[in-house]
């Protein structure tokens, strides 16, 4: 778990990581979900997309027909600890007043269409209307440093509270989420998610640009048979 920042004059400031919420339309950023604590670990798994081919068919073994498919994995920790410590900071009143609900109430509205939402579909249903077009969901990003900025699909949420005050509300949860990376094979490719993720992309292939290598001779060979 990474920690509040050194009070050594000479540290750096550590980026902590997050979930932005945006409008896919207007771009506007409607909620930011900052991490208390950046996760100890995130785990990537890439999928390639690739031609299954048929027997014979030797060649489709190397096409691939789109972008990998990517699920990260991460447990976020939060702890109302130091707000406690400090209830007459206006600034922690939420906590202090109502433990980790805020905080956890956010993070359910990634998945959780609003009361509003709900009560109108209802009222669609009961007029016998088939909603063939349902609201469209807010876009979540992940910001994981300035070279990770991708758009995701939350999979699944998974809360453990483990600690509660004497009014039954939590102080200290684990949160452990599934995000799907939504590419272009996902969106239309005029949508803001397919434009994060291209530049996601762009920034990927100037990464490996900086360590790519022609030369065989590190790995025992002058030149490949």
């Amino acid at each position: 778990m990474s920690g509040p920042v050194s009070s050594f004059p000479g540290a750096p400031k550590l980026l902590r990581g997050g979930l932005v919420q945006l409008d896919p339309t207007s771009s506007a950023i409607l909620d930011v979900i900052v991490f208390q604590y950046n996760p100890d670990t995130v785990t990537r798994t890439l999928q390639p997309r690739a031609m299954t081919g048929e027997p014979g068919d030797r060649l489709e073994v190397l096409r691939l027909t789109g972008p990998p498919h990517e699920t990260i994995k991460l447990e976020a920790e939060l702890d109302a600890a130091d707000q406690l410590e400090n209830p007459t900071d206006p600034a922690n009143a939420p906590v202090v007043e109502n433990g980790l609900l805020p905080a956890l109430a956010s993070l359910e509205a990634l998945i959780t269409p609003s009361a509003d939402q709900l009560v109108a579909a209802e009222a669609l249903f009961d007029q016998g209307m088939l909603e063939i077009a349902p609201v469209q969901a807010p876009l979540i990003v992940l910001v994981w440093g300035v070279n990770r900025v991708v758009p995701v699909l939350v999979g699944s949420l998974t809360i453990t509270e483990e600690a509660f005050d004497r009014q039954l509300r939590p102080i200290r949860v684990k949160a452990a989420m599934e995000l799907k990376v939504l590419t272009t094979n996902d969106l239309p490719i005029t949508h803001l998610g397919s434009t994060l993720y291209l530049g996601y992309r762009r920034g990927a292939e100037a990464l490996a640009a900086l360590v790519a290598a022609a030369d065989v001779r590190p790995l025992g060979l002058e030149h490949l048979p």
